[in-house]
């Protein structure tokens, strides 16, 4: 049975993204190239569920599903700041910016989203939510490169990416290939009502290195 590769995310305002890519690029400047996969601007978005292979005539009523969950949150208001790591600055592997709200509403609907896919998944869930923007995915820093990003990362922790309303949430297609993963949104969900499930709208592919 045909299956798309699919993850649940909200998408960043241009500024936001260009902000990160500059701390992204002080990042690249001081680790080894062939030590950390680098996420491309264009592939920065905030995850809210990694679903993996997703039957596609089960799709319809995944967007269904996602959006009755939706329908019951308001637009959000994200800021993005600071750059820290999973699990931590001193080991990092994922090398990311943060993305909270002010009033609270993100750490509530990821939840709720998680809840509403698990019957069109097989991943399960990850652990306490950190809203995050991936920049990067290290692989086999030393300790001098990894105490060089921890230093890196601590004199960024007051940096301030920029604020933004998010008023959807996306359910988008990764396909993966030798030259890395193509996106493409399937469906955008208004929060606060909206978007009926089969209004989808179709993007351009384009190549990325992040789910």
């Amino acid at each position: 049975m045909e299956s798309c590769r699919l993850f649940v995310a909200i998408s960043l305002p241009e500024e936001v993204k260009a902000g990160i890519e500059k701390a992204q690029a002080e990042l690249r400047r001081a680790l080894p190239e062939e030590c950390v996969r680098w996420t491309k601007r264009e592939q920065f978005h905030l995850t809210l569920k990694f679903m993996g292979n997703v039957p596609a005539d089960r799709i319809e009523s995944l967007l269904f599903a996602v959006q009755r969950v939706c329908h019951a949150f308001p637009a959000l208001r994200l800021r993005a700041e600071r750059i820290g790591a999973f699990p931590n600055v001193k080991s990092p592997r994922v090398i990311w910016a943060g993305v909270h709200d002010r009033e609270g509403f993100l750490p509530k609907l990821q939840p709720v989203v998680d809840a509403a896919v698990k019957e069109f998944t097989a991943e399960t869930a990850e652990g306490e939510f950190t809203g995050h923007v991936t920049l990067g995915r290290a692989r086999g820093l030393k300790c001098p490169q990894a105490q060089t990003f921890a230093t890196l990362a601590a004199g960024m922790a007051e940096r301030d990416f920029g604020e933004w309303i998010a008023g959807k949430v996306e359910i988008i297609r990764s396909e993966l290939s030798p030259g890395g993963a193509r996106y493409t949104t399937l469906a955008a969900i208004l929060l606060d009502g909206g978007a009926a499930p089969g209004d989808v709208r179709r993007q351009a592919s384009h190549a990325g290195f992040d789910e």
